[in-house]
């Protein structure tokens, strides 16, 4: 890691080998076409990974409620 008197680049590591992992492990395949909602998921995923997993669903829960429906993501198992 390289690291000088003010940043260093751990975080930024942590996040694309969680970013890979993912790949690999849980989502097999990430289209470029969606690649900002995936890396916008494992980001939220990188920020929160310290808090209980009960904090972490009533946090996703209560956005799911009260976001109104994704144009992108409406009908998307319809295609």
């Amino acid at each position: 890691a390289f690291r000088d008197m003010d940043a260093c680049t751990n975080q930024a590591e942590s996040y694309f080998s969680r970013l890979r992992r993912a790949e690999i492990g849980t989502h097999h395949h990430i289209s470029g076409r969606y690649l900002h909602q995936y890396a916008s998921e494992m980001a939220w995923r990188e920020d929160h990974r310290r808090e209980p997993n009960g904090s972490q669903f009533m946090l996703m829960a209560g956005a799911a409620m009260t976001h109104p429906v994704s144009r992108q993501w409406a009908g998307y198992w319809q295609r």
